[in-house]
């Protein structure tokens, strides 16, 4: 019994990065239409953000998030007004293809700069555990697990209650009635855009306080971003974290009582019963 306890709270822990990660993916899709297959690569690149932060600059990895989600913005900015909104009307499978050619110059471009060598943000207090009866909860992974519930809910309020939220929600729904209350969609477009590619930079950040860097981890937490996002829905970031959470509990299970070599089979089949039983997601809301 504090075996399974001890492995529901890493799968807790595990799912609230989880939901971080998956965030910025659905927050693209839902509003611009764009499954951004270089999502993973973006968190990798974040992550080496933190990680330079951290390794020259002396500044924590949680304090430096807000300095990462600024970088991670200007970058997102950019490559939407420069690149992607070229073709943002055009097919999806040309959005597919640009977001892989992203994706894959990003990879190389860190691998130029950092070596294939793995690397980690190892603070003074990564060693430190919380003993909470039977249960062990490592103060980096509750310090992550808290950003990250924090980044949703914000994301979440931020959608509801401002100027911005609203009008991104608008031009999700109704791109022609939205620009009739005067909304610029290019503008709109790429700042949404740097939401998700901030909100992905923070997510590097926090992936690199619980785990190993290197330049060829972006395609597998695309996908696990592209799961994620599926199973919560898109256009709720509640649902999101809900998708998270399910998500890491599930294969913490499945990893204690099959293997981890059957953790994404687990994942990946929990996204194909979602698409076929539910496929607007466990919290999204059917057209």
């Amino acid at each position: 019994m504090d075996l399974l306890a001890q492995v529901l709270v890493n799968g807790v822990l595990l799912g609230g990065l989880y939901a971080v990660m998956a965030l910025g993916l659905a927050l693209v899709w839902g509003v611009l239409n764009i499954v951004n297959l270089a999502h993973g690569a973006f968190i990798m690149v974040g992550g080496y953000v933190s990680w330079h932060l951290y390794t020259y600059l002396r500044i924590d990895p949680f304090a430096g998030l807000p300095i990462t989600a600024a970088v991670m913005y200007a970058l997102g900015y950019a490559t939407q007004r420069g690149v992607l909104n070229l073709i943002v009307r055009s097919p999806m499978f040309n959005t597919l293809l640009v977001t892989f050619g992203i994706e894959v110059l990003l990879t190389y471009l860190a691998q130029l700069a950092f070596s294939a060598d793995f690397r980690a943000i190892n603070p003074a207090y990564a060693g430190t555990n919380w003993q909470w009866g039977p249960v062990v909860l490592p103060v980096v992974r509750m310090a992550a697990f808290a950003m990250a519930i924090a980044l949703t809910v914000g994301m979440w309020l931020f959608l509801l209650h401002t100027r911005l939220g609203r009008a991104i929600r608008a031009t999700a729904q109704n791109l022609v009635a939205s620009r009739l209350y005067g909304v610029e969609p290019r503008h709109l477009y790429a700042t949404t855009f740097a939401i998700g590619i901030a909100l992905a930079g923070a997510a590097g950040g926090l992936y690199a306080t619980v785990s190993q860097l290197n330049p060829y981890i972006g395609a597998a937490l695309t996908a696990k971003s592209f799961a994620i996002a599926i199973i919560g829905g898109l256009d709720n970031p509640l649902g999101v974290l809900v998708g998270g959470l399910f998500l890491g509990i599930v294969e913490s299970l499945t990893t204690l009582y099959i293997g981890p070599t059957y953790a994404d089979v687990a994942s990946f089949g929990i996204l194909v019963l979602v698409l076929v039983v539910r496929p607007t997601g466990l919290l999204g809301k059917a057209a």
